[in-house]
């Protein structure tokens, strides 16, 4: 059951949602039952905290357990016209751009940053300064972690077979690795591995794992250097 709230225009909120010291609201949020919002979050205008997922009975998805209630860190961002699952959990300072949409159960590490229209598929895990561009779609079950760059366009696949398997076979995501970085435009093959440091050029087909600090390019992408120790992510952490 949801109440009309006074404290913003059109503000919708579920029973037992839990909100924090100054958090702001846009107009015309809702936010689901059970939702936790943490200090200082400011929600902008048409955003859905909380949302429910509506499956198809063939949905890998569906054969999980119910999910919990989001739960959003401190200091979050969530900007106008996102969709932000009941199940994921956001870390603290976190920013979640525009119409974006983040998935059930799906984590996003503390200070990362999703680009606007970007998916965060269920069960995808993001960890710690993560950069994800517009436009991206980071595929289910899926691991990417601290501080790796996903340039805007790129898309990340789970199933070879494109819905041509049993019911309650596993979906296999990408892992990206610490501070690795994709390029726009870029297409991973579902269980590819990117290494750490590795770099994947625009456009590229990735139909093999990346070795750590490789660079590779191509359809499919072929490896032709390595990162130099001058463009690892310690030589231009701020």
């Amino acid at each position: 059951m949801l109440r009309l709230a006074r404290d913003a225009v059109g503000l919708v909120v579920g029973e037992d949602v839990s909100l924090g010291e100054d958090v702001r609201f846009g107009a015309h949020v809702t936010v689901g039952p059970g939702t936790v919002v943490g200090d200082g979050c400011a929600v902008e205008d048409n955003v859905v905290l909380g949302k429910v997922a509506r499956l198809a009975r063939t949905s890998m998805a569906a054969l999980r357990p119910d999910p919990q209630p989001l739960d959003l860190g401190e200091q979050v961002t969530v900007c106008a016209g996102a969709v932000v699952y009941a199940g994921a959990r956001v870390g603290d300072r976190a920013i979640l751009g525009d119409q974006c949409q983040v998935r059930e159960r799906s984590v996003i590490g503390a200070e990362s940053v999703i680009g606007r229209g970007s998916t965060v598929d269920n069960d995808v895990t993001l960890g710690f300064g993560v950069r994800v561009q517009t436009l991206v779609y980071l595929t289910a079950y899926s691991t990417v972690e601290d501080e790796v760059f996903v340039g805007p366009g790129v898309i990340t696949t789970n199933d070879d077979s494109m819905m041509r398997h049993p019911r309650d076979h596993q979906l296999v995501g990408v892992t990206l690795r610490r501070a690795c970085r994709i390029g726009g435009g870029a297409v991973l093959t579902p269980g590819i591995e990117v290494g750490e440091e590795a770099f994947v050029a625009a456009g590229a087909v990735v139909t093999r794992d990346v070795p750590p600090r490789a660079v590779v390019m191509g359809v499919p992408a072929k490896v032709v250097r390595e990162v130099g120790d001058e463009d690892l992510v310690e030589r231009w952490r701020r």
